[in-house]
């Protein structure tokens, strides 16, 4: 890209002087300082062109070469080959392959209000209808199928950030962001500048945005876990919060506190220098902690990115401090650009914080108003509501108290035939368990036979009972001991279940898994000795 288009996107001399006048000295030194790296190349490639035999093959190496670092500029993409095979598979055609890759939309052109800025810009929040001087924060998507969901070429063109890189193709991609910055004049602040969907119109629902609430909030939890990682060995650091901006300046608002905003760039030179001895000096971090809501975000993230382009961050490391507004807007009340001492960082937020003092103090004593003024309604309501409740309650007193009556009279007849009731159930129940007990120990009686005669095959067996009582009676000695329990319970001396039969020498107690065996079996043939053990 020769100089003459860079010139071309500039504009002419007379705009250029119109717009120098709002550039610092930094930004003009670094303008004429790519003007006169184009024209060292001009010159490196006419005596390039000059000495090769292949002046088409050379032009259409350096063009190929142009458009791969130009790609890895805008997309980040490392890896070289990897950029010539995207733009290979595109046909070379840089915008194409960047918006496939970005998954923007080529014909994206975002409109660029310049605005005057006074002592803090007012920036519009996502909610704010659009207007001729302000656009939302987060764009609603096109009807079409290719709505972006990162800025287009188009876009990302206007708002690539002036660094200088190694090589001169990188300064040629300088160029092309700060002529095109140039050539708009001093944009507004508006944050409706980070978002450049067309269906902006109102009554579209919050869920279709570009950006999802969820989305933002993954980015900044992803931002402050990568930055506790990086500098977690700090004593103090600011407590980033975990939220979207929109969430994050909603929170300061709710707090009456300023929003401190961090815009992180991970492979600016003064980065981690400045976080680790600025942002995480005690002081500094202390005095963030306590009087700011501080909220950061990375610029390789969608919407640090977007950020940097709205608060038109053209150095770093990148701060700024924000506040609601009135009218649906946002105040942009200081931005420090560069790195800074933490002095120099704690002079400038303290004088913010002094200036903004009064501001934060008439809106929590407002909010206060407001709750003590909506606290007397409520108070008052409540009283009329007594007053006019009072009567009613009288009222209902005496028919509570005569229903009440009425209902205790009621349950005392009906627990009188209740407890009658159990009390003839009850001595059904007994009658009916005794006459059942007799009838069982009838039957086991009757199940026993007659006892037989002493014999090789009986065996006698003596019972004795807990109260001193003795029992004894012949079997055949392939009866089972089940037969033993049989006999104990005809005999009515003991509940049926409730102890066990049980031999001395050697103590063997006979339970349910022995009542199968039989008298020689269990080793009681020719003759045992039991005694009753009641059951705990």
């Amino acid at each position: 890209m020769d100089c003459s288009r860079v010139k071309n996107l500039v504009g002419t001399s007379h705009t250029r002087s119109k717009a120098h006048q709002f550039l610092s000295r930094p930004v003009k030194q670094s303008l004429r300082l790519i003007e006169l790296n184009h024209r060292w190349m001009d010159r490196y490639r006419a005596n390039l062109l000059a000495t090769s035999t292949a002046q088409g093959e050379i032009e259409d190496m350096v063009d190929v070469a142009d458009k791969v670092s130009y790609f890895q500029a805008l997309t980040g993409v490392e890896d070289r080959d990897l950029c010539s095979d995207i733009l290979e598979a595109h046909g070379w055609d840089l915008e194409l392959a960047i918006s496939s890759f970005t998954g923007g939309n080529p014909s994206d052109n975002p409109s660029v209000n310049p605005t005057a800025t006074a002592s803090s810009s007012s920036i519009p929040p996502p909610d704010a209808e659009p207007s001729s001087s302000s656009s939302p924060l987060i764009a609603e998507p096109s009807s079409t199928a290719a709505a972006a969901a990162r800025p287009s070429l188009t876009w990302r063109l206007i708002t690539l950030p002036i660094s200088v890189v190694s090589g001169s193709l990188g300064l040629v991609s300088g160029a092309i962001g700060l002529g095109m910055w140039v050539a708009g004049g001093v944009l507004s602040y508006s944050l409706g500048m980070i978002g450049l969907g067309s269906g902006s119109g109102r009554g579209v629902d919050s869920s279709t945005r570009l950006v999802s609430v969820s989305a933002a909030a993954l980015e900044a939890m992803d931002f402050v876990a990568a930055f506790e990682s990086e500098y977690g060995f700090m004593p103090t650091r600011p407590n980033f919060v975990s939220d979207g901006f929109m969430d994050a300046l909603q929170r300061s608002r709710n707090a009456y506190k300023l929003l401190f905003v961090y815009l992180h760039s991970p492979e600016h030179p003064d980065t981690s220098v400045f976080c680790e001895r600025t942002l995480c000096n005690d002081a500094l971090a202390a005095f963030v902690n306590e009087n700011f809501v501080a909220w950061g975000g990375s610029i390789r993230a969608s919407e640090g990115f977007k950020m940097s382009n709205s608060l038109k961050a053209s150095r770093f490391p990148f701060c700024a401090v924000v506040m609601a507004a009135t009218n649906q807007r946002i105040a942009l009340l200081q931005q420090v650009e560069g790195p800074k001492t933490p002095e120099e960082m704690l002079m400038v937020l303290q004088r913010v914080l002094e200036e903004s003092a009064p501001v934060l103090v008439a809106a929590r004593l407002d909010a206060e108003e407001r709750r003590t003024n909506m606290q007397l309604r409520e108070e008052q309501d409540a009283a009329y509501r007594a007053a006019l409740e009072a009567d009613q309650a009288r009222e209902r007193q005496r028919k509570e108290e005569q229903e009440r009556l009425e209902r205790e009279a009621a349950e005392a007849e009906r627990k009188r035939k209740e407890e009658e009731e159990a009390r003839l159930r009850a001595e059904r129940e007994v009658a009916e368990r005794a006459a059942a007990l007799a009838k069982l120990r009838e039957e086991k009686a009757l199940s026993l036979g007659a006892e037989p005669e002493k014999g090789p095959d009986v065996t006698r067996v003596l019972v004795r009972f807990p109260a001193g009582e003795r029992k004894e009676r012949r079997f055949h000695s392939d009866d089972t001991i089940q037969r033993l329990y049989d006999y104990v319970d005809s005999l009515g001396c003991l509940e049926i279940g409730n102890y066990s039969l049980v031999s001395n020498f050697p103590r063997v107690v006979y339970r349910s898994d022995k009542l199968s065996l039989s008298l020689r079996e269990a080793g009681l043939h020719p003759q045992a000795s039991l005694f009753v053990e009641l059951n705990s």
